[in-house]
């Protein structure tokens, strides 16, 4: 019935896949949890390895590094049910009818997204901008996002038709971050129909705000890539339509020269303990419109 597909990276596994089996024992369905620990070579993977004990439950080491979109494709093939539920590894279900819910919708939509919720004990002025960018853009009703589907994708937590997220993947050459931008815009490419439902996930481990900084570069870096090479073409991505929107009035450049004459400025404001999400977003635009 549904294989649920967890990525890992040095990330402790079990408690999550424990929380799931329980559910679908309970359920009584056919299932299978697959997890993938993308080459980290961790030592918490000796705990991980007991995962390999429960039922219906998988654990595999990969011996090298090969990327967010690769081990996710290497999931799906590894899969042997027509229904996908991908979650990442340092989330935890919001929900007693985690899966439940999802099953509820089967065959409804081709692609099914739960929704992110923070806590708000996993607050510290340390990870202060992932936890409020978390907050503001990620933990939004489906509701809200139904309004615009293809724009709030969050790969952490959806279920998919095993055939249509084979077909929507596409050979790019990316190592890092930007997945959601990606994979939103195939969505919409390939007109998939999608749903949005209040299932949500608790984000777990929030990155502090250097490394969530820095992984915001790399998923930038990703998004200019793609979209240079027209990998990227119906989408609903808003920092690369105001990207997009420079470059065609030719102020790309002029809006990098004065942008830059306050980006010490912003960068001290994203360290703070209440960071401003506009200035973030205009250190995002800035660093696209870098050459």
């Amino acid at each position: 019935m549904i294989s649920i597909l967890i990525p890992c990276y040095d990330f402790n596994a079990l408690s999550l896949v424990k929380r799931l089996e329980k559910e679908a024992l309970i359920l009584g369905i056919a299932y299978e949890i697959i997890c993938i620990d993308d080459g980290s070579f961790s030592p918490v993977n000796e705990k991980n390895q007991q995962i390999n004990a429960l039922t219906n439950c998988l654990f595999i080491e990969s011996k090298k590094n090969i990327g967010r979109i690769a081990n996710r494709k290497l999931l799906s093939d590894k899969a042997q049910y027509n229904w996908l539920l991908f979650i990442d590894v340092d989330t935890i279900p919001k929900n007693e009818k985690f899966l439940e819910t999802y099953l509820s919708h089967m065959n409804k939509a081709g692609a099914v997204f739960g929704g992110f919720s923070y806590n708000k004990e996993s607050f510290s002025q340390s990870n202060s901008l992932r936890f409020t960018f978390g907050k503001k853009r990620e933990q939004v009703s489906s509701k809200k996002r139904m309004r615009k589907p293809y724009k709030y994708i969050i790969s952490s937590n959806y279920m998919i038709n095993k055939a249509i997220f084979d077909k929507i993947q596409v050979p790019v050459d990316i190592n890092g971050y930007g997945l959601d931008y990606f994979f939103g815009a195939e969505l919409k490419t390939n007109n998939v129909h999608i749903t949005h439902i209040d299932n949500e996930v608790f984000h777990l481990g929030l990155d502090d705000n250097n490394k969530f900084l820095e992984k915001t570069r790399s998923a930038l870096d990703n998004l200019k890539y793609m979209n240079s090479n027209n990998y990227i073409k119906k989408h609903d991505i808003s920092i690369l339509k105001a990207y997009n929107f420079l470059k065609i009035l030719l102020l790309k450049n002029m809006f990098y020269a004065v942008a830059k004459t306050i980006n010490n400025k912003i960068e001290i404001n994203l360290m703070s303990k209440k960071p401003n999400l506009f200035a973030f977003d205009l250190y995002r635009l800035t660093y696209l419109c870098k050459d």
